[in-house]
């Protein structure tokens, strides 16, 4: 299926790309590293136990371990946005992708918990450029018509998310862990070399300037943000319990990577089902929705035996997940007028820095009382976003109302 471009000659016309033009290539470039990133950071959760029982974690220790990681990335997404601005797209995201790749070099040398803990941040560093610099290469090179291309954006994460931990964990079953990470770093150094060759040197910005003239005024971006990052937290603070909650199911290492497998697969579902959802729902009652069943899911977890929780995972990764497409689409759309880029960078700021903090949290009411309190706060997280959707109702009314009268 041709992916559709906007017409330069008539901006209104949608016509079809021929295969690998600079669209194709921008937005092949952006997924390729979507999935290479979002793979780096989602296979973490299956060292985690193993880093466990090497260093002797508790685990608010683990959440604050991968915190390194997780916050150094989001905390960097407003100046990493600023550094891609200058550097170009492709030298950005390929820089960047090498620089995650020797982070994860650095944590497979025989350092101790000092080296893991310098590989992580240089990790974080590295992958901090990519989220702003692919999302706003793929707004700029479809403008108004992005949304669909965001989405296939947003999939292709999932596909890393679903790819890197399974594959970590099954090779954690015949090698061990620093020899994983080292093949990791190699993927990580072949993808570099790949964006280089893939992305055009002068990308493709048609778009970008009817995008950066619409009217917005940036109402409720704010509220959006908020529910990104409590979206994200709920996610986060599931999943770094979700290993020990398998093992206490009575499941080997394999099985949490499939466990793991299994939800992200869902998630990556999740794209498309909350796509249809929020098309015929609108973005309000998708959301609500999807936030529900993602608490009422979260707590079934606790009480199903370890079969009927694996036949869950996929149907709660599908809430669990697909809401943030709902949410990552509607960037643009709130923006402040000429700040779709600094948006994305905050928006991503949020939600990530959320995705490393809240998982501390978590991980502390764990250890004071147990983990399954620390799960059913997840599930309540989710839950409070409910009121809060509610709350930005009036300003994506308001949008409309511009969109329409322009």
């Amino acid at each position: 299926m041709e992916t559709p471009s906007i017409s330069t000659a008539n901006p209104g016309q949608i016509t079809a790309s021929p295969p690998w033009s600079a669209q194709r290539r921008n937005l092949t470039g952006a997924c390729v590293a979507h999935v290479l990133h979002d793979g780096y950071t989602d296979q973490l959760y299956a060292l985690l136990p193993v880093w466990q029982a090497q260093f002797g974690l508790a685990y608010a220790g683990l959440a604050l371990l991968r915190a390194l990681y997780s916050g150094t990335m989001g905390g960097l997404q407003v100046p990493a946005g600023r550094l891609a601005a200058k550097l170009g797209p492709r030298v950005a995201l390929a820089l960047a992708t090498f620089l995650a790749a020797a982070g994860f070099l650095v944590m497979a040398l025989p350092f101790g918990l000092p080296g893991l803990c310098a590989g992580l941040v240089l990790a974080g560093i590295g992958s901090s450029v990519q989220h702003p610099c692919a999302s706003l290469l793929v707004t700029q090179t479809y403008g108004k018509a992005s949304r669909g291309p965001l989405g296939l954006y947003n999939f292709a994460g999932d596909i890393g998310k679903a790819i890197f931990p399974a594959t970590a964990a099954l090779l954690l079953t015949v090698v061990a862990w620093r020899s994983v990470v080292g093949v990791m770093a190699v993927i990580g150094i072949a993808t570099a070399f790949t964006l280089l060759a893939l992305v055009p040197r002068q990308p493709f910005k048609a778009a970008e300037e009817r995008l950066e003239a619409e009217g917005r005024d940036g109402r409720g971006f704010g509220l959006l943000l908020t529910i990104g990052a409590f979206d994200t937290a709920t996610r986060m603070g599931y999943l770094l319990f979700l290993p020990f909650l398998v093992h206490a199911k009575g499941g080997a290492v394999a099985t949490v990577g499939f466990s793991l497998a299994l939800l992200f697969v869902g998630g990556a579902l999740g794209k498309a089902c909350c796509g249809w959802l929020g098309q015929h729902l609108g973005v309000i009652w998708s959301v609500i929705v999807t936030e529900a069943l993602t608490a009422l899911l979260i707590v079934a977890t606790l009480r199903l035996p370890l079969t009927s929780t694996l036949v869950v995972l996929p149907f709660l990764g599908i809430v669990l997940n697909g809401t943030s497409s709902v949410l990552y689409g509607t960037v643009p759309e709130l923006a402040k007028k000429g700040e779709v880029g600094r948006a994305f960078a905050l928006f991503y700021t949020g939600v990530l820095g959320a995705g490393g903090l809240a998982p501390i949290a978590y991980g502390a009411v764990a250890d004071h009382w147990d983990r399954t309190v620390g799960i059913v706060v997840a599930a309540l997280t989710a839950a409070a976003i409910v009121p809060m959707v509610l709350a930005l109702r009036p300003s994506l009314k308001s949008q409309l109302t511009t969109s329409a009268g322009s």
